[in-house]
């Protein structure tokens, strides 16, 4: 069974302080730079995504556009 184009798998280790290293090559992906800020959702069944930067900005637009 091939890989489906354009999803991927990576691991990460979690460090004494809680912190993670995003693997180059998603860094490289997703055009993440030292002092991007990170949006992490949480939900207690399924557990924690990090979605690309900007994914939320058009519905957050809406939701807060006066």
């Amino acid at each position: 069974m091939g890989k489906p184009k354009g999803k991927y798998v990576w691991t990460a280790t979690v460090g004494e302080k809680g912190q993670i290293v995003i693997p180059k090559q998603a860094r490289d992906l997703f055009d993440i730079k030292p002092g991007d800020t990170l949006l992490i959702l949480g939900d207690e069944e399924h557990g924690l995504a990090i979605p690309k930067k900007g994914a939320f900005d058009d519905m957050f637009s809406l939701a807060f556009d006066k």
